[in-house]
């Protein structure tokens, strides 16, 4: 699965957005520069962000954006649902507006799609991830202090990746 670039710049978006955190709003042309994003897509993507209550707008000469919330409470996943919608892994796995997670491919009863237990369980750790990772997670620490880190590919045995073991 891959993300689109909404949440891609979305979320580089939101972390300069708490990077520079304060009392002045930052003008979305400032991040547009710095990142070298196009203004245009991301004047789109920060109106799904206001929409979902994460950012506040100010307008006039001295207008921009500003967190609506300090960043240690924002998750990624609110942001990346904000951006993306849904998260799923393949388009027939969805959530129902009871939580439950369901298979488009199961609409007739006798039917059981048999990788159902696969997609929710990649979902579940994709969500699970997203919100236990806050905005101020990502921000990066002065110059000379080790950020914390967690295993990465290198890290992990690549025959328990291949192999499942």
């Amino acid at each position: 699965m891959m993300f689109s670039t909404k949440a891609e710049y979305g979320v580089r978006v939101m972390v300069e957005l708490a990077r520079r955190a304060g009392d002045e709003p930052i003008p979305l042309a400032e991040i547009a520069e710095h990142d070298g994003l196009p203004l245009a897509y991301l004047e789109h993507l920060v109106a799904r962000l206001r929409k979902a209550g994460l950012v506040d707008s100010r307008r006039g000469s001295h207008g921009g954006y500003l967190l609506a919330r300090p960043a240690a409470e924002i998750t990624m996943a609110e942001v990346v649902e904000a951006l993306e919608g849904s998260i799923a892994p393949i388009e027939c796995i969805s959530e129902a507006s009871d939580g439950s997670i369901v298979c488009a491919r199961e609409a007739a009863a006798d039917h059981v799609c048999p990788t159902k237990l696969l997609w929710t369980r990649v979902r579940f750790s994709i969500v699970s991830t997203l919100r236990e990772t806050m905005l101020a997670d990502l921000l990066v620490a002065p110059a000379g202090d080790p950020l914390p880190t967690g295993p990465t590919l290198h890290s992990l045995d690549s025959e328990a990746l291949t192999t499942g073991a």
